[in-house]
This record gives C-alpha cells, structure tokens and sequence, in this order.
C-alpha cells in the first residue's frame, strides 16, 4: 500500500458525528445522578450517543492511518499508538483514545458491566477527553493540508 490524500468528506462527516454525539450527551440531565437517573432513557441514550461518538472519533484515526500512512489497522486498540507513532496524537492524548477503545469495547462485549454510577461519571465529567483527541487530530489536518483530497 502506498499513502493516499485523506479524504476530506469522511474526515468532515466523522467530525460532525462526534460532535453531533456529544451534543446529545450534553444535552441529558447531568447535573445530579438522581437527575440523570430519573428517567431510564438517560442511561440508553447515554450509552448509544457515548459509543457512536466513540466509534466516529476511532474510525476517524483509521482513516487518517489507512489512507495517509498506508497503515491498516483493524482493532481500535491499534488506533491510538499508531497515532501517536505517526505524530498526530501525543502520549497522553494517545493514552486518551486508547482508554476510549478499551471502554468502546467494554460498551459493546461487556455492556452487562457498566453501571449506571460509571456512565453517569463519563458523561458528566469525562467528555472533555473525547473533544481533546477530536481537536488534536483536526489540528495536525489543519497543519497538513498537503494530505487532503478536497473532493466532495
């Protein structure tokens, strides 16, 4: 394989997903939990918004890796270290998305795990974390744009 220009509708309809994603999670009463807790419908739409922004945020860093490095991954725990070994991403942001991958695949194989204690703290204290990530991998874009397809 040899790197390819990144497509900038993925990386601008990712983006939008996250930030779509996160939005929603803004949006649910987090102030307490027994607010959060209210109505069960927090917890599912909690869970939904937090997995999908998630798997935005990491195929995003899988179509940077596939297309501009020629570097295949095909576990989300590859993603963060492939990142961070290609510049895009520092150690703690990389620590960052590699814990997001762990947790994606908790949400998805071990979902019969997570309390409703635990992604109440998530959502109301740990967003930030996924905005961080997001907003590294757009600047490192933004100072390359040398490695963008502006095809739409």
């Amino acid at each position: 394989m040899t790197p390819q220009p990144l497509r900038a509708k993925i990386i601008a309809d990712r983006t939008h997903w996250v930030r779509r994603m996160l939005a929603q999670l803004g949006a649910l009463p987090v102030e307490t939990f027994d607010a959060f807790r209210s109505d069960s419908r927090n917890l599912a739409a909690a869970e939904s918004y937090l997995r999908r922004a998630l798997e935005a945020l990491l195929d995003l860093g899988r179509h940077v890796l596939s297309k501009g490095f020629a570097r295949p991954v095909t576990e989300y725990s590859e993603i963060a270290p492939a990142l961070v070994a290609a510049g895009l991403l520092n150690e703690q942001q990389g620590r960052l998305l590699r814990q997001m991958a762990g947790y994606r695949n908790r949400m998805v194989h071990f979902y019969h795990e997570i309390s409703e204690r635990e992604l109440y703290d998530i959502v109301a204290t740990q967003l930030e974390d996924v905005d961080q990530v997001l907003d590294a991998i757009l600047d490192w874009l933004r100072n390359h744009p040398e490695m963008l397809d502006q095809a739409l």
